[in-house]
């Protein structure tokens, strides 16, 4: 990203919404959008790191409430919620750092919350794994401060694998959805 581009273009809008950029409370605003717009659009220069692996097995692996922030693509307004991630492994075990780094590589581009499920599920399965099921639940403040104004939640998920399975998705569903005090689902 070109911060000093950027910065000038951060500029304009302010001129173009027609205040001043040069007002105490504004003066620092371009600088502070291109830092803030470096931090969260670093998923395109990340890296999910899923090849650190460990040689064990489990039936079944559930990572619950792995945080998210991200960006509609079509306001540019967050979106945020929790993603819960479900897989069978084949002999290899991924640690949960690698998880969250993976939600993140997806999460903090321009995004809608559909792909980043699909997005998620896609390169986890790739990694060799039996089975995956992302569910991602979020609220969207293009939809909470703009057009229909609703607090309204969407939740969307992905199956890979042995969970396209009708009774293979009703158990890990049955799983994921298992409340605990921390749970959204």
């Amino acid at each position: 990203m070109d911060k000093e581009r950027v910065k000038k273009l951060v500029r304009e809008l302010i001129i173009e919404i027609g205040e001043d950029p040069t007002r105490e409370g504004l003066k620092d605003t371009p600088e502070r959008i291109a830092n803030m717009y470096e931090e969260i659009f670093d998923g395109y220069e990340s890296d999910s790191e899923l090849s650190v692996q460990f040689s064990e097995d489990s039936d079944v692996v559930v990572a619950r409430n792995i945080q998210f922030y991200s960006m509609c693509e079509h306001h540019m307004l967050p979106f945020f919620g929790k993603i819960h991630i479900a897989y069978s492994p084949n002999g290899r075990v991924f640690g949960i750092s690698k998880l969250v780094r993976l939600v993140e590589k997806y999460s903090k581009r321009l995004q809608i919350q559909e792909r980043l499920t699909k997005n998620i599920a896609d390169e986890l399965f790739a990694q060799g794994v039996k089975g995956v099921v992302v569910l991602a639940d979020a609220e969207h403040f293009c939809m909470k401060m703009r057009g229909v104004r609703n607090d309204a939640t969407l939740t969307s998920s992905a199956y890979r694998g042995i969970y396209e399975n009708k009774e293979e998705k009703e158990s890990i569903m049955a799983m994921i959805r298992r409340r605990t005090p921390e749970t959204s689902l």
